[in-house]
């Protein structure tokens, strides 16, 4: 076995005593890099706290992360021990195979968290180290050192055959780790299938938070066994984001405090932010331990 693979798990064994270490408490996602990821400042604060406008600066937030903008992290952000624990892998469902990256145990299972793709996106983007400024690499380490299991599928279309291809997915891991809460992210266009999860019922009740990210509104979710269950929801959209409009996001927002007051929902709008800038900055400690408290 490698040396790094021998640290990685070193590494992963006192997490576990970290996370677990309190019987009674929720499970909560161990620190990692958490400094260098953390939201910039608040510049207006609304609900409570529940919607936040953020200081999204480019030349800070995407320079001042990468040593090649917008294509290579810098190395300080990124651990690569994590990819030991990482497999490409596929699996057979009822709709068909389903290719799919698994990183952290496959087995009883803290957490599931998946990350759904876009249009024209694959499951490589959910695992790729160099992008969004490391963001994705840092999950994958959340993730893997608090015991839990993350997933990057592909998605073969945004209609019902991709929705229920990953719908298979998830109850498979599901079963394994009958004691995890799932955890649905998603970028853009993944949304569409986000909101066909949703109204699922045996999933819905498995689920322990949504993330939309520079995603698109769909009112089916009020009323979804989601909603119904009242599964917390995250919303991170760029203000000049014109794929998406904020405007849009921002009605899906106030349309579920108002159907269900006290509602657990949260945004954060990211200022002078465009459609990737979510993925980018995003804290997604802060976002999947909030959560668990939820729950």
């Amino acid at each position: 076995m490698k040396i790094r693979q021998l640290v990685f798990l070193a590494m992963f064994a006192v997490s576990q005593s970290l996370v677990f270490g309190q019987a009674s408490a929720p499970l909560q996602l161990v620190p990692w890099k958490d400094e260098m990821f953390k939201v910039p400042k608040v510049l207006e604060s609304r609900h409570d706290g529940d919607y936040l406008i953020l200081d999204y600066v480019s030349s800070r937030d995407i320079n001042g992360r990468d040593a090649i903008p917008e294509k290579q992290a810098k190395p300080e952000r990124v651990s690569l021990e994590v990819n030991s624990m990482q497999s490409d892998t596929r699996l057979k469902t009822r709709h068909g195979w389903i290719r799919h990256f698994t990183v952290g145990t496959t087995t009883n299972a803290s957490i599931i968290v998946v990350y759904l793709h876009g249009k024209g996106g694959s499951r490589d983007q959910g695992v790729d180290d160099k992008t969004f400024g490391g963001n994705f690499n840092r999950l994958k380490n959340l993730v893997a050192q608090s015991g839990g299991l993350y997933l990057s599928p592909d998605i073969a279309s945004f209609s019902g055959r991709g929705a229920k291809q990953i719908y298979g997915m998830l109850m498979h891991y599901a079963a394994l780790s009958p004691r995890a809460k799932i955890v649905i992210s998603c970028g853009s266009a993944g949304g569409v299938v986000s909101y066909q999860l949703c109204r699922q019922s045996d999933l819905a009740e498995r689920l322990g938070g949504l993330i939309l990210l520079g995603s698109f509104p769909n009112n089916q979710f009020i009323g979804s066994d989601a909603f119904e269950s009242r599964v917390p929801v995250y919303i991170g959209h760029g203000s000049r984001d014109w794929v998406s409009y904020l405007q849009k996001m921002d009605s899906l927002y106030l349309h579920i405090r108002e159907k269900s007051p006290g509602y657990p929902i949260r945004f954060e709008r990211f200022e002078s932010g465009t459609h990737g800038t979510p993925i980018r900055m995003i804290d997604w400690r802060k976002t999947i331990n909030w959560f668990l408290t939820q729950n």
